[in-house]
């Protein structure tokens, strides 16, 4: 008798990669720049989005899509700053799909956005293999970590386009080697800009809104 062999994940990615291609479709005719943001939990992906919504929500329009197993903790937060925010609870998913953000584009405010944020589920394999519709993947890895994640978790690094690396003001007491944690990066992924981060002081973000606000202008000059 055959054994037959059921490829169901590669059947559920082909058709999570459908309904991404006319998300991203939907977002393009808008000129919607979408930002896929993944890290492990606590990173500071949270702390990350207020911190550019402070910054650039009185040039930019911004809405942010929330990725979380429970709660709407940071939807709440990001509503406090006045941006419109959908909450997707996964109930013990480990990552975002395709079809959880077109339901979650269709809650938005799309007409009146420059720029969506789409914060995944805290976890550093399953978000990598799961395109969302969005235009650029920026990975989120925090000092306390260790350097050593590349080899580790080499999916999620060669996918992106952007690595920062926050809470760069604990360097003085960790041992992490930034040097070697660069090398590293770039032998999977030569094209990924690396930015030092701190959330908390602020310490690099303006190199983070330069690159993101010329993103920006490119995806509204490409609109036009």
């Amino acid at each position: 008798m055959e054994v037959k062999i059921l490829r169901v994940l590669e059947n559920a990615r082909e058709a999570n990669n459908v309904i991404a291609g006319r998300n991203q479709m939907r977002l393009d005719k808008l000129g919607i720049l979408a930002i896929n943001i993944m890290s492990s939990p606590g990173a500071g992906k949270t702390s990350l989005i207020l911190q550019t919504i402070d910054r650039l929500k009185e040039k930019f329009r911004i809405a942010v899509v929330e990725g979380d197993l429970a709660s709407s903790v940071d939807a709440d937060k990001v509503h406090e700053q006045g941006v419109p925010a959908v909450q997707i609870n996964t109930d013990g998913g480990c990552h975002l799909n395709a079809n959880m953000l077109e339901s979650a584009l269709d809650n938005l405010p799309l007409t009146d956005t420059d720029l969506l944020f789409i914060e995944n589920v805290g976890n550093l394999v399953c978000p990598a293999g799961f395109i969302l519709g969005e235009h650029k993947r920026v990975m989120l890895l925090s000092l306390p970590e260790g350097d050593d994640k590349p080899y580790k978790y080499p999916l999620m690094f060669s996918g992106v386009d952007v690595v920062l690396i926050n809470k760069i003001d604990f360097l003085p007491h960790l041992d992490f080697n930034l040097e070697s944690f660069r090398t590293a990066v770039a032998g999977i992924n030569s094209r990924a800009r690396i930015f030092q981060v701190s959330c908390k002081t602020g310490e690099g973000i303006d190199q983070w809104l330069s690159w993101l606000m010329g993103e920006i202008k490119m995806k509204k000059g490409a609109h036009y």
